[in-house]
């Protein structure tokens, strides 16, 4: 495909190159006729009959002509649009093979989401319940619905779709659970606080000044100074 779209300026150009001489035979015969029909005007009556029937096939023949130079354009400028077009039909086939690769990718990769962090934490939190007699009950049925549908597909949809730096832009939903210390809604790449008591759980990389995800547990700054104050 890049190979193609590649040579598409060098075809372009012969094309239009070509359609440029076509143009410029058409004027030069239109020339032609206007001299061949002002000369017919001027020597008409003093023609014999056999030379005006001469002189009209002239004509004729120079219109033909014309004809024939702007049909080959209109040909030529077919086969350039059809030439394109297959292009943009190659380009819209590869995008949606890599937009179909790229869903599957994220559905089978361990990408976390806070839907599936929190269906992780409130997995965990039962274990830990039951091992240690206390722990906050979180279920799938506490679980905010918005939470639920960044996972699988939909995810792979809105990564698709919509770019993080537009998110601030669009109107906010009312209903759309907020996040983070910036208190916005849910964007881009986010991290989980591995406190379980953590009353916001997902931040933006950008708000806790985090580039990419860090090796073991991770606390936000609040619950830092938390476990600092408990210390």
């Amino acid at each position: 495909s890049l190979t193609g779209i590649e040579n598409l300026p060098c075809e372009l150009q012969r094309n239009f190159q070509l359609m440029r001489e076509l143009d410029q035979r058409t004027e030069d015969k239109k020339a032609e006729i206007d001299s061949l029909a002002a000369a017919y005007i001027d020597s008409v009556r003093n023609m014999l009959p056999e030379e005006r029937v001469e002189h009209l096939k002239k004509i004729q023949s120079a219109y033909s002509k014309c004809k024939e130079y702007s049909d080959d354009k209109v040909q030529l400028a077919m086969q350039t649009y059809e030439m394109v077009d297959k292009h943009i039909r190659r380009l819209d086939a590869d995008l949606a093979r890599f937009e179909a690769d790229l869903k599957d990718k994220l559905e089978g990769s361990d990408f976390e989401t806070p839907g599936s962090r929190s269906l992780k934490k409130g997995r965990s939190q039962k274990d830990k319940r039951s091992s240690r007699g206390r722990g906050r009950r979180t279920s799938e049925e506490d679980t905010p619905k918005k939470k639920k549908l960044k996972g699988g597909s939909e995810f792979a949809d809105t990564i698709l779709s919509v770019h993080p730096s537009d998110v601030l832009d669009m109107p906010v939903d009312p209903n759309e659970p907020t996040y983070c210390l910036c208190h916005q809604v849910s964007y881009g790449e986010m991290i989980g606080c591995d406190n379980p008591d953590c009353p916001i759980e997902w931040f933006h990389f950008a708000c806790v000044d985090l580039t990419t995800k860090p090796k073991g547990k991770w606390f936000c700054p609040r619950c830092v100074q938390e476990r600092k104050k408990k210390k």
